[in-house]
Order: C-alpha cells, then sequence, then structure tokens
C-alpha cells in the first residue's frame, strides 16, 4: 500500500520536481489502526507550532479539521497505515504550505531484537521541532551502523546524552524511568507515556544524563510511535542485562493510551 497526495490530490509532475527539489519543510509521523491513532491533539499540535516557527503562521480550528480530512483522504479504505503528513512550501511561496499526506504499510507492532548502540557527538537543528533536515542524523546513524551497531545516540557538550536518531530514549535507575533533560525533540509517544505513566503511578523524572554515567543505569529502551519499548542490549561498551522492568513499565503505561478517531 502506498499513497501520496498533495493537498488531496496526486501530485502532476511539476509538483513531484518541486518536492523534490526544495528540501523545506516540517511533518509528523503516526500509525494508524482501524482508522484510529494515540496522540492526535499533539499531532496537530507539533505540526501547528512547525508552522509558526518555518512558515510564520498558525492555524485555526477550520485548519484542523482540513488537516483531518486530508489525512482521511489519502488513507482511503484502508483501516491500518503508516501515515507521514508534512507542510512544504508552495509553488509561490508566499502563499500559505501545502500539504503532503504520504501512506504507507502500517509497521508491524513486534519489538524486534535489543539494539545496539553507537554514541555520536551530534545536535539536531532546531531540535524542538521535527522538519527535513535529516542529513545529519541519517549520517550519524549510517556511521554507527558501518562500525557494526544497529543506531546511533546523541551526545552534546559534556558528553550530555539528548536523543537517538528517530527516537527518544528511556533510562532504567532501578527507581523510576529516567528521561534525560536535554535539547530534544518531544516524541509524542514519549510524552504520551509520561501522561500514562503519571496516571497509573510508575515513578519517572527528567534530568540532565551524561555518557560517564551509563555504567550505573541498568537499562535502556528506544522510544517512538512504532514501538514504545525496544530494549537497548548495549550502548558503546555498556552492556544491559535486565531491560525487564523498564520495557515492562512502559509498555504497561503505553496500553492505557486511548486511540483517537481521525
Amino acid at each position: 500500500m502506498l499513497n501520496l497526495e498533495l493537498n488531496g490530490h496526486a501530485p502532476d509532475l511539476a509538483a513531484t520536481h518541486r518536492l523534490a527539489t526544495r528540501n523545506y519543510g516540517h511533518f509528523t509521523s503516526m500509525q494508524v489502526r482501524a482508522g484510529r491513532v494515540r496522540g492526535l491533539a499533539l499531532h496537530l499540535a507539533r505540526l501547528d507550532d512547525g508552522n509558526e516557527t518555518f512558515f510564520g503562521g498558525r492555524g485555526d480550528v477550520a485548519d484542523e479539521l482540513r488537516l483531518r480530512e486530508l489525512i482521511k483522504h489519502a488513507l482511503g479504505p484502508a483501516p491500518d497505515a503508516s501515515v507521514r503528513v508534512a507542510f512544504v512550501p508552495a509553488a509561490d511561496e508566499r502563499a500559505r504550505p501545502d500539504v503532503l499526506v504520504a501512506v504507507s504499510d502500517p509497521v508491524p507492532a513486534a519489538a524486534g531484537p535489543a539494539l545496539r548502540i553507537q554514541t555520536r557527538e551530534y545536535g539536531r537543528e532546531w531540535p524542538e521541532h521535527k522538519h527535513s533536515a535529516t542529513m545529519g542524523l541519517s549520517y550519524a546513524r549510517r556511521q554507527a551502523e558501518r562500525d557494526g551497531f544497529d543506531d546511533a545516540l546523541f551526545t552534546g557538550p559534556g558528553e550530555r546524552i539528548s536523543e537517538g536518531s528517530t527516537w527518544n530514549v528511556a533510562f532504567w535507575d532501578g527507581e523510576r524511568v529516567l528521561w534525560p533533560e536535554a535539547p530534544v525533540l518531544k516524541g509524542v509517544t514519549m510524552v504520551l507515556l509520561q501522561v500514562a505513566m503519571t496516571m497509573t503511578g510508575v515513578p519517572w523524572g527528567i534530568r540532565p544524563v551524561h555518557r560517564g554515567e551509563l555504567p550505573d543505569l541498568l537499562a535502556a529502551a528506544a522510544v517512538n510511535s512504532i514501538n514504545p519499548a525496544r530494549a537497548v542490549e548495549s550502548i558503546d561498551d555498556v552492556v544491559f542485562t535486565d531491560s525487564g522492568a523498564l520495557t515492562d513499565a512502559l509498555e504497561t503505561a503505553w496500553k492505557t493510551v486511548p486511540w483517537d478517531e481521525i
């Protein structure tokens, strides 16, 4: 299954060329099941914030309704899918941005094998936004794979841990789930988990985490819309032997997160 729509229509050759040559914009990605998505309001708020930053304007209720209709139109009869919604420059860059909706097959919910992660010094531009400037993070991930790892975890000044290439990182310190305090994208899944853990009484906190602390932490997990609790086997030469407490806490909280109708 694959569908691509620009403002509700298949892009023509000129529009396709424009999309391929103007690497500018921002987006959000979501997993749709039975026509529903977790954290829809957070996805819409992310897009609204991106529009204010990158295109100089905020939306209103009518824009939200239009966006929902564009997503539903691109989905068509497909109940389950992976969906990416992007705002990109219009042909006249002074006009309101175009909306590009890409629909592909849903990603299986299976956890997958535990990850072997390499830290790499890198920081995304405008880290609080999910935007099109992704070559740096892709390069870091490719370099990690070249070195025999599965993915990259970014560090900043003072080896302060921030985020993974396309995921947030969660740690377990023996008492609570720990999220690094750093300039990062506040992933929708991460925010939903934090709310759910608060509601269900799972202890968690946010504080700076440095690479040198890794041997003192008991477990780590990669968190994104594809998987809310993918275990991390190792980071550099630090091996985590028991990720069960962390992944169980995240998965239990995730089950309480409601689904929203698009």
